[in-house]
């Protein structure tokens, strides 16, 4: 209560700053604030199993939120059951042009061209270096979400996603090979078969066991949605994160000028849509992680009728504040 209390006296001042800015002081704070959220919440405890991995319940933090690990322990604390930070890419880099991050208020909705801003995977494999030193590792999974580099052309993707395993290897829990963001020119061209055949035939043996997940975007048509379950399952992937952001601008979105990808509520629709087709072929073959547009425990049961094995939020905790994940995570799955 204290912290929905919380939430609906900071809103309005954060809704009045620019969405980046309110964005990194949020995580500046988170920090500080994670001892009194250890306090104030209880994390529901639903294991459940995603592949090789135990979550500590069925709602994870999607990657894009905590590009650098900075709030890791702030997000146990809010009853994530699992955790994704980055997307981190081998080379640091600034990322595009400000301002690149759009609040929708009346969609819900939040349009972004980042690019990948990030300080490099090296460092966020000191930072999670620093929590294994401390003691400090979270009670579930902790991922690292991985890109390429936007300098480094598509043609050696693949030695640029190695370093960045090189860097994060026995440091994070699993892995995500991010080919879907819309915001880094030229890289869904990864997501076609024989460049993503290549790509993950390079990673997966390089990630030593450690389980690799593949994050796709809603906007592939069904038969390259069906290349890219084949091709993660022959080469060995762990599961698939199902969706990214979309390009496209469904139902009444506005600024639809601002160019990025989408998500948020308006993304819904057309997430589960790709999602019922994606299960469809994977046919329980490997875990799907369902994303885009989640913010009630009805769509998360919705996804897990489907045959999701769980899900991550992002944009709704923008709109629903910092309760949402432990009000999902603890609503009563059958």
């Amino acid at each position: 209560m204290l912290l929905n209390l919380l939430w609906a006296l900071g809103r309005p001042i954060l809704f009045q700053m620019d969405a980046e800015e309110a964005h990194e002081l949020t995580l500046r704070w988170l920090p500080t604030l994670t001892p009194l959220l250890k306090l104030l919440s209880s994390p529901p405890r639903q294991p459940c199993k995603v592949g090789p991995l135990q979550w500590g319940n069925r709602v994870g933090l999607a990657a894009g939120l905590d590009k650098n690990g900075v709030g890791i322990e702030g997000w146990e604390a809010l009853g994530f059951g699992a955790i994704e930070v980055g997307t981190v890419t081998a080379i640091p880099q600034p990322g595009n042009p400000k301002p690149r991050l759009f609040r929708l208020k009346e969609e819900r909705a939040i349009i972004n061209r980042m690019g990948f801003n990030n300080l490099g995977a090296e460092h966020l494999a000191l930072r999670l270096k620093g929590l294994r030193d401390r003691d400090a590792w979270p009670s579930v999974p902790v991922g690292a979400n991985i890109g390429k580099s936007k300098i480094v052309p598509n043609e050696d993707a693949a030695q640029d996603y190695k370093k960045s395993l090189a860097w994060l290897r026995g440091m994070a829990d699993y892995f995500t090979i991010n080919v879907s963001s819309p915001n880094t020119p030229g890289l869904r061209a990864l997501q076609d078969r024989e460049p993503l055949a290549r790509l993950l035939e390079a990673i997966v043996p390089d990630a030593h066991g450690t389980p690799v997940f593949l994050k796709i975007a809603p906007d592939l048509e069904p038969e390259a949605l069906a290349d890219a379950v084949e091709v993660a399952i022959t080469t060995g992937c762990a599961g698939i994160i199902a969706t990214n952001t979309t390009l496209s601008r469904p139902g009444s979105c506005g600024r639809v000028e601002e160019a990025g990808g989408l998500s948020g509520d308006p993304l819904w629709p057309l997430a589960r849509e790709k999602i019922g087709g994606l299960l469809q072929v994977a046919n329980g073959r490997l875990p799907v992680v369902g994303v885009g547009g989640i913010h009630s425990p009805a769509q998360v049961q919705e996804l897990l009728w489907l045959g999701c094995a769980a899900v991550q939020i992002y944009s709704g905790m923008i709109y629903e504040g910092p309760g949402l994940p432990a009000r999902l995570g603890a609503a009563g799955y059958k």
